[in-house]
């Protein structure tokens, strides 16, 4: 499916159940694509929960870039592709996710589109070795949006504070890209799903 924005068109791969429960509409980080492993973890977690899933690839990498850009024009294009999701699966409750620079545009959204609650995969609280340029304001979405965090222990982006969220999974000896660790992904996202039932 491609929806076009104010930013130029977006690619959404959509995995439909019957009668859905709720959306999850997920994205990539800011060089990758919807084919991570952490995100077919998470989108099939969704499905097994009765939900339909959008994987989103977001304008500036249909475009072929690697850097997206304007946090502002991002997150404009983003409630666009979120609003013409609504408008094909009426009022199903949404769910927003995303891996990295991805995590960061859900989080920032997720008032804005009204989702009931994100889930950030390696959210990169700050840039390598800059702890001081916390990006932990963008965590913290404002009323009852529940935020999920999985982030890599040894993440060089940093790892959020168990307060920084509704909850914050920890996976050992992980980077800021999962090599393994997928179960705990699972684990941490499945119940959480499962209440949208």
């Amino acid at each position: 499916m491609r929806i076009e924005t104010s930013a130029g068109p977006a690619e959404v791969e959509l995995d439909e159940v019957g009668t859905p429960a709720f959306l999850l509409v997920i994205t990539h980080g800011a060089g990758g694509g919807v084919d991570a492993k952490d995100i077919l973890v998470v989108r099939d977690s969704a499905l097994e929960a009765g939900g339909s899933v959008a994987r989103v690839v977001q304008p500036y990498r249909v475009a072929g870039r690697r850097a997206p850009g304007s946090a502002d024009k991002q997150d404009e294009a983003w409630i666009e592709i979120v609003a013409a999701l609504r408008d094909r699966f009426g009022d199903l409750p949404i769910v927003q996710g995303g891996r990295s620079n991805g995590a960061r545009v859900a989080c920032r959204t997720a008032v804005a589109v009204g989702a009931r609650g994100v889930i950030a995969l390696s959210f990169p609280l700050h840039p390598p070795g800059k702890p001081e340029k916390s990006r932990r304001d963008e965590l913290l979405a404002p009323g009852d949006i529940e935020v999920v965090v999985i982030n890599g222990g040894s993440d060089p982006f940093g790892v959020p504070d168990a307060a920084d969220a509704a909850e914050v999974k920890v996976i050992p000896k992980q980077a800021h890209s999962f090599r393994t660790g997928f179960d705990v992904i699972t684990a941490t996202v499945a119940p959480w799903f499962a209440r949208w039932r």
